[in-house]
């Protein structure tokens, strides 16, 4: 029965007309008022397939949920906002590493020609987890549909359905940044850098983001291919491994110091950047991957990862 409903649901006009409805009260109310544990345990074993035990976490994915419900300060916050954590970035490694800001506003009618450069950009929420929207030439764009995919943003607490507590306090506003584009004139690649305790034991690379193309490599700090994937859905497409290898950047060294650098106040934080012509760029601090939900395969590399992190002996608050 409960697969039946799911393909009217999705594969019919009058399964959205009928059931869209409820489903959206649904979700409010199971991600607004069920506690916050529960939702995080029923979420994990629905993504996971097996039971998330907070009294003795022992994957990485198990970790990463108690950190969620249990690791919480005022510079985790920070570190979310994507506005906010240029701040950081300029105190700790310095103003050099941030992606040019074009402008910044709380409210989506000042996103308009007149208040953004003639040069390419990218515009984006500092809020939440979503991709931003690019903006190439300002001639061939639908200002008014911009300004109401920003008001939506703008709307939405990241927190209530991932349970990731930065993102909940953080005071919404747009972002508007310098696209970064790279030698090829296309989207540069993607380093993610996973610190457990200020040291790197991860580094995804993602390559065609925005594409039905977008791969996702792992390496460890010594630019060795790694035989795991952590892949995520992006466009009804996992991002799992490409066959052939990513060339290991001349700034690596630099990258991984400056990502240990920026991780010394967390457990765990995943420190990103861009490379364009040999010059480092900032991306996003991250402290939950995928919130914690996608499975590490195979499965012993959560185990693997797991038994290197470890947790603090008290929660913050």
């Amino acid at each position: 029965m409960k697969e039946m409903l799911k393909r009217f649901y999705k594969n019919t006009w009058l399964g959205q007309v009928v059931l869209r409805p409820i489903k959206k009260l649904y979700d409010f109310i199971y991600y607004h008022y069920v506690p916050e544990e529960t939702v995080t345990k029923l979420d994990f074993k629905r993504f996971q397939g097996y039971k998330l035990d907070l009294k003795n976490p022992v994957t990485l994915n198990e970790k990463i949920q108690w950190l969620k419900l249990n690791d919480r300060t005022p510079l985790h916050t920070k570190c979310a906002d994507k506005y906010a954590v240029r701040e950081y970035i300029k105190e700790v490694i310095g103003e050099e590493y941030l992606v040019p800001l074009s402008y910044q506003t709380l409210n989506p009618r000042d996103i308009i020609p007149g208040n953004l450069p003639d040069f390419p950009v990218i515009i984006k929420t500092n809020h939440d987890g979503s991709g931003g929207i690019i903006i190439k030439d300002k001639t061939a764009v639908d200002w008014k549909q911009v300004q109401e995919k920003l008001k939506k943003r703008l709307r939405k607490n990241y927190y209530y359905t991932t349970k990731e507590w930065p993102y909940k306090n953080i005071k919404p506003c747009i972002v508007v940044e310098q696209l970064l584009i790279d030698e090829r004139g296309g989207t540069p690649y993607d380093y993610k850098v996973h610190c457990f305790h200020q040291k790197v034991e991860m580094i995804q690379v993602d390559m065609d983001r925005g594409t039905s193309h977008h791969c996702r490599n792992w390496y460890n700090s010594r630019w060795e291919r790694e035989p795991y994937k952590w892949s995520s859905m992006k466009d009804g497409k996992m991002t799992d491994p490409k066959d052939s290898d990513v060339e290991k950047p001349k700034s690596l060294d630099k990258m991984i110091a400056l990502s240990e650098r920026l991780s010394k106040e967390f457990a765990y934080v995943r420190v990103d950047w861009y490379n364009i012509s040999g010059k480092l760029f900032f991306g996003e601090l991250t402290f939950s991957h995928d919130g914690g939900f996608s499975p590490i395969i195979p499965r012993e590399w959560d185990k693997h990862f797991g038994d290197k992190l470890m947790l603090p002996r008290k929660a913050n608050y």
